[in-house]
C-alpha cells in the first residue's frame, strides 16, 4: 500500500511503518495523528486518485522525535564597498513514523 500525502507545504510518497522528516507540525513527541490531506493511494489493486484530496482515506503518523535540520550558511556582499553579511539557519523537524494507512 503507497499513499501521497501533503504536510507543511511538501508532498511526501509514505508506506506503513515508513519513517521520515517534516517540519514541524505542531504535536507532542509520542503522539499519533492524522495527516488531513492525502491526494493519492494505491491498493494492490487499485489507484484512487484525489481532486484535489481523497475523502474518505485515513493516513496515521505517530512523532517520534524532534531534530534540527543541518545549518544552512547565507553569505552577501557588495564588492568594494566592505560590506559582508554571514547568517545560519537550522529549521526544527520532527521524525514521523506512518502507523497505517486505511481506505
Amino acid at each position: 500500500m503507497l499513499a501521497v500525502i501533503e504536510m507543511g507545504g511538501k508532498q511526501y510518497r509514505v508506506s506503513p511503518d515508513q519513517i521520515f522528516y517534516v517540519e514541524k507540525t505542531g504535536n507532542e513527541v509520542g503522539a499519533e495523528f492524522d495527516v488531513p490531506r492525502v491526494l493519492f493511494l494505491e491498493n494492490e489493486s487499485s489507484v484512487s486518485v484525489g481532486t484535489p484530496i481523497l475523502e474518505n482515506v485515513k493516513v496515521t503518523a505517530k512523532v517520534i522525535d524532534n531534530v534540527k535540520a543541518p545549518k544552512i550558511l547565507g553569505f552577501k556582499y557588495k564588492r568594494r564597498k566592505n560590506y559582508r553579511r554571514k547568517w545560519g539557519h537550522r529549521q526544527s523537524m520532527q521524525k514521523i513514523q506512518i502507523t497505517a494507512i486505511k481506505a
